[in-house]
């Protein structure tokens, strides 16, 4: 028997969510993404629209541009020069948003009570963690609790990646059949992938280490 499709989505057009999109998309009701400001946005959209309409759900981008015009982040369109290198470098800090995901989970909560739904999904990862505190479970675990006291239908928030990398994310993705390469991860927003960016560096490690031939085209 189908499953309902009872659930909300939050997703950028990344690899993270879109695997995610595709992992739930039994119970996906709605894909929500987020104009924030940043670099990489536009792009994110693209394949955030792509994949909702390829799986036949409905999408959904909110405008947050106070996030760009007032937050400090170098990650925003209002901000500095996105750093090289790896993620666990000192460097990448200058790319969080503060409290971007507290913020996201806040309005799909009102969004999911708003339309009767009963969960909604997020896709942060192990890999996060490091440098993104709104990304922990230590984070993710009260804010579930805050979301499902705070809404009439006990709205429940999953993020069942919390505790895998993306490589396992990477693994899960090919055995679901997604092309990589309608996704986007690259912090500068260019035409192509930079390569060389905090997220650039993770998605080539993680491809590398699930022994997937990677289908990104990069400028180095």
């Amino acid at each position: 028997m189908q499953a309902k499709k009872d659930s909300l989505i939050v997703v950028s057009g990344g690899m993270d969510s879109v695997t995610l999109m595709y992992d739930k998309r039994d119970s996906i009701a709605l894909a929500l993404s987020f104009d924030y400001g940043s670099k990489h946005n536009a792009r994110e959209l693209a394949f955030a629209r792509l994949h909702a309409e390829r799986l036949g759900v409905e999408h959904l981008v909110i405008p947050l541009g106070f996030m760009g015009e007032h937050f400090h982040s170098d990650l925003l369109l209002s901000g500095g020069s996105i750093p090289e290198g790896r993620y666990d470098e000192e460097n990448m800090k200058s790319t969080v948003v503060p409290f971007r995901n507290g913020i996201m989970l806040a309005v799909a909560a009102g969004l999911a009570e708003s339309r009767g739904l009963k969960r909604m999904y997020i896709a942060n990862h192990f890999g996060d963690h490091a440098i993104y505190p709104d990304c922990r479970a230590a984070f993710i675990r009260p804010m579930a609790e805050a979301i499902r006291e705070g809404t009439t239908n006990a709205v429940l928030t999953e993020a069942p990646y919390t505790s895998i990398t993306k490589t396992d994310i990477a693994r899960i993705g090919v055995a679901l059949g997604i092309d990589y390469a309608e996704t986007w991860s690259c912090y500068k927003g260019g035409e192509i992938h930079c390569g060389v960016c905090g997220t650039c560096v993770e998605r080539k490690e993680a491809m590398r280490e699930a022994g997937i031939a990677d289908p990104t085209q990069y400028e180095e």
